[in-house]
């Protein structure tokens, strides 16, 4: 509940531009996330402590990071506005349908472009280009881009548009 509130105030409320301040407030509840990470105010996250965002990761606007299970973004992942990376589900095969926190894993590179959809137990390879609208309910291989719904192999990922190390 402390989070909730939190995120509804002082999260959304904040300066379009403090990014450090947002980054302090989801390490204050346990998420490990690097300095140099961008999370726009209105990202909705559920559950910080458990996502890890390594160097320079960055979420668009109204992105949801629904970590009921463990989210790991690499280095470099840009996601892109009204993405939504869902590490939760229901076991249909049960009559009480008990909750399910699979994983979501993302590899260094890797861009999940806006309105995406990111189910659980999915690893995205590094370099890897998940389009618009497109929906990922399976691992995604390494230096491809995939799209639509389900997502599936457009084209391979030409090595020079992958950004620098930084």
């Amino acid at each position: 509940m402390l989070w909730a509130f939190v995120q509804a105030t002082l999260f959304r409320c904040s300066y379009p531009t403090w990014y450090r301040y947002r980054v302090g407030l989801l390490r204050l509840f346990k998420a490990n996330v690097h300095p140099t990470c961008r999370f726009r105010r209105t990202t909705r996250f559920e559950c910080p402590w458990n996502f890890t965002a390594g160097r320079h990761c960055s979420t668009g606007d109204f992105t949801v990071i629904y970590a009921l299970g463990p989210i790991t973004l690499g280095e470099r992942v840009s996601i892109s506005q009204y993405a939504h990376l869902c590490a939760g589900s229901h076991d249909h095969t049960k009559a009480d349908m008990p909750l399910l926190r699979p994983p979501i894993t993302v590899g260094n590179d890797v861009w999940i472009a806006t309105e995406a959809f990111v189910g659980p137990d999915v690893t995205i390879g590094d370099g890897a280009i998940l389009g618009a609208r497109a929906a990922a309910f399976k691992d995604l291989q390494p230096n491809q881009i995939y799209g639509g719904n389900p997502a599936r192999i457009i084209r391979e990922r030409d090595r020079a548009s992958t950004p620098p190390q930084i």
